[in-house]
């Protein structure tokens, strides 16, 4: 295996810090989490407390200044543990840098601080019944009413919904403006009008508590937008390349995490008098897996390296959207066959990791509209 060199020795310290965590704080609890269908709220103060949420974020705000990958140590450990209810890459990688790059400076004392700590946990609100990766069609309308906005609309399929705090809610504030009239709001919890649907019942990330939100004359001040009015899409648009990055990231995690449980699967399972593993099948699946794993690790270290530099472009990012996650699919495919009956039973983690892993294909834009922007860009 090709070694890995981007990651500093003290990036691999910190991965042992997180690996311990988990393992002490989410690993035992997990199961009941999934059937709950949230994780403990109490987990958010400890990562808070640990280190593990928003390592980037200046130290002004309280974060720690740390470059991207402590971020994707926390994602990959997450992704081999098969802890797919924690949404702490959502909160840290996709909501905070909203707050950093486009919120006022009262914005940034005002949230980031209580992000870093976990006391605030955090969602964002883009997909809507009728609207998933066609953001340009949201529906929910922010009205400007004297020095307030009135918000009017539905999400769902809004990952940390049930939990969280704040919302960063994807709006229209010019319907007639095709992109330029969508806007950002920050919706805070308890806010009047704002309230949760049901926690969405899914067949994968059980543990994740995926929620509807609702918005009817939820009334915010106009210092409650994020950044300027009619701006929003153009944020999204720039904001994407990192999400479809921690996606790839996970995305190979998991596939490395799935392949090494089926060695060890393989190696003690025996069928007409020998492990599973001595059979030609078996090894030749188990070496084709280990092949396109290990291409698409270079690949995804690559991205890592080319984000760090500021340099991963949008069509780039598409693509590792795009591959990791097909090949996410297939491996624990192939791994929940070669555990046979096993492999369907849930108490197997890669069962789980099979049912977690179709999403993957879908949310951060689906992998056809990567395909569309992949080819745009030849």
């Amino acid at each position: 295996m090709i070694p890995r060199t981007l990651f500093s020795a003290d990036h691999e310290l910190f991965r042992a810090s997180v690996r311990k965590f988990l393992e002490q704080h989410a690993v035992p609890f997990h199961a009941q989490w999934e059937k709950d269908g949230h994780v403990d709220r109490a987990l958010w103060s400890k990562a808070g407390e640990a280190g593990l949420l928003c390592s980037h974020i200046p130290e002004a705000y309280g974060g720690m200044s740390a470059d991207f990958l402590y971020s994707a140590v926390v994602i990959e450990e997450v992704a081999r543990l098969g802890l797919s209810g924690i949404g702490f890459s959502l909160h840290s990688d996709i909501v905070a840098p909203y707050l950093l790059h486009y919120g006022s400076e009262e914005q940034k004392q005002r949230y980031l601080p209580r992000m870093v700590s976990g006391e605030l946990v955090s969602a964002i609100a883009m997909t809507e019944p009728g609207a998933g990766s066609d953001l340009q069609g949201v529906r929910t309308s922010a009205v400007l009413d004297g020095d307030e906005y009135v918000l009017n609309g539905s999400k769902t399929f809004i990952t940390n919904g049930w939990l969280a705090d704040l919302v960063v809610v994807v709006a229209k504030t010019d319907p007639q403006a095709g992109a330029r009239g969508t806007s950002l709001f920050l919706v805070e919890s308890g806010t009047p009008g704002f309230s949760r649907g049901r926690r969405l019942e899914k067949v994968g990330m059980k543990a994740q508590d995926t929620s509807e939100l609702f918005f009817q004359d939820v009334r915010v001040p106009k210092e409650n937008l994020l950044g300027q009015p009619g701006m929003g899409f153009a944020y999204l648009m720039q904001e994407l390349p990192q999400e479809r990055l921690t996606v790839g990231v996970g995305a190979l995690a998991s596939a490395e995490a799935a392949l090494r449980w089926t060695l060890d699967y393989t190696r003690e399972r025996k069928a007409f008098g020998k492990a599973v593993a001595d059979f030609q099948n078996t090894r030749f699946k188990l070496a084709e897996m280990a092949a396109e794993i290990q291409v698409g690790r270079v690949f995804t270290d690559r991205c890592l390296e080319l984000h760090l530099q500021g340099k991963l472009d949008v069509p780039t990012a598409a693509m590792l959207k795009y591959w990791s996650t097909e090949l996410q699919c297939r491996v624990l495919d192939e791994c929940v066959q070669l555990h046979g009956g096993y492999g369907y039973m849930w108490e197997y983690p890669v069962a789980r990791a099979w049912a977690d892993a179709r999403v993957q294909r879908i949310y951060a834009g689906t992998n056809e509209i990567m395909k569309e922007i992949i080819a745009r860009s030849l």
